[in-house]
């Protein structure tokens, strides 16, 4: 993910264009000593990287300690007496054009591995409307010769950030793209034997790999086998249950979840029970119909798990991604048609939830709120959300 930084010829900008704004609500700051900007409501309040519009950091206003559920690699280095960098990769970022490994000819071009915009400085505009706050985020990708653009937006008394993406051909030809938004929660968070995630998709395959070890890291899934989530083969002979996160952490796993064909919107979330928070995605599957597991579960207990929702299965090289066209009878990228624009737009929530909350069956929403139902346990969250997707 360390990739070399080239300059935009954007320069960051906050510029606050609505009369008798009120203060605060969104700051020029710094975040683990680089810049960024913060963008609060009544109920949230998000770190916004100027470097990559990457997604830092978290919280509920009413938390008195302020827990991020976004992975943090800055912080965890620093706890381990390493080096601290920022290279773009972190929290919740976004990977296009672009999903895993450059080729060695995109390197020498100087194509960073899950695209350009992570590594990319974002001109910075933003602006107030009623009880409605948004930032959006704007550059050029040189080398693929796009234009990409973000909105955040959040309304106060809401649990959610509305997230809009424009993603522009500047070429006059139709184009195959590679998009996944690299949504990673962490620890402390990410808790091991405590954390679940659920999703809305059932087929699954686990990644085809060459090797079962790493150091202390270990593989504990069979390789490129297919079973329906959340119970994977592992290399043992048992059920892996995918939900949870391991309560003695040394693995490394990796598989891809195809999204529920039969529903328009889909969503992923995450718990952490003995906190009492949920952390949630709301998006359509014509966006992003594949949803990719990466957990990062070392004995250091500095974990990661991503939650990476997607246009193709896996983080492979964008020809490897093209050529194999589709799985499970689902494409692996989308077009980008010449001298054109296609959006995306998602839903963020991170809200509280009752004791004895620990399961996520279903997401709808219906009549301006966030449903989010525990059929077990006989209960519900619901968030309001004003705007729809």
């Amino acid at each position: 993910m360390l990739n070399r930084v080239r300059k935009s010829r954007f320069v960051p900008v906050l510029a606050c264009v609505a009369v008798g704004w009120p203060q605060g609500l969104v700051q020029n700051r710094t975040f683990e000593g680089y810049p960024a900007v913060v963008l609060s409501s009544s109920k949230l309040e998000l770190t916004i990287m100027t470097k990559g519009s990457t997604l830092a950091n978290l919280t509920l206003a009413d938390d008195g300690e302020k827990l991020s559920p976004l992975w943090n690699p800055m912080r965890m280095a620093r706890e381990l007496g390493r080096p601290v960098k920022f290279d773009g990769g972190a929290g919740h970022f976004v990977c296009v054009d672009g999903f895993g490994p450059s080729s060695a000819e995109e390197r020498a071009a100087g194509l960073p591995g899950h695209g350009e915009a992570h590594t990319e400085i974002f001109a910075v505009h933003s602006e107030r409307q009623n009880s409605s706050t948004a930032v959006t985020l704007t550059a050029k990708l040189p080398i693929v010769q796009e234009a990409f653009t973000r909105t955040f937006r959040v309304i106060d008394g809401e649990n959610v950030v509305y997230v809009e993406s424009e993603l522009e051909n500047l070429l006059g030809f139709d184009r195959p793209v590679n998009w996944a938004e690299h949504a990673t929660i962490g620890s402390p968070f990410l808790e091991p034997g405590v954390t679940v995630v659920d999703v809305s998709g059932s087929r699954s395959q686990t990644r085809p790999y060459p090797s079962t070890a790493n150091g202390d890291i270990q593989r504990r899934l069979t390789s490129g086998q297919d079973f329906t989530w959340p119970l994977a083969p592992g290399l043992d002979g048992t059920k892996i249950d995918l939900r949870r996160t391991p309560e003695h952490p040394h693995f490394l796993d990796h598989a891809v979840t195809l999204l529920d064909p039969n529903r328009e919107l889909k969503w992923v979330t995450a718990i952490n029970p003995k906190k009492r928070l949920i952390i949630g995605y709301i998006f359509k599957r014509a966006d992003y119909p594949w949803l990719q597991y990466w957990g990062y579960y070392p004995p250091t207990q500095k974990m990661a798990r991503g939650m990476e929702f997607a246009t193709q299965p896996y983080d492979v090289p964008r020809r490897e991604a093209i050529s194999t066209g589709k799985m499970f009878d689902t494409p692996t990228y989308r077009w980008l048609p010449a001298k054109s624009k296609i959006k995306t737009r998602f839903l963020l929530f991170y809200a509280h939830v009752p004791e004895g909350f620990n399961k996520v069956d279903d997401v709808t929403m219906e009549n301006g709120r966030i449903v989010i139902t525990d059929r077990s346990a006989k209960k519900q969250v619901k968030l309001a959300a004003a705007e729809k997707l």
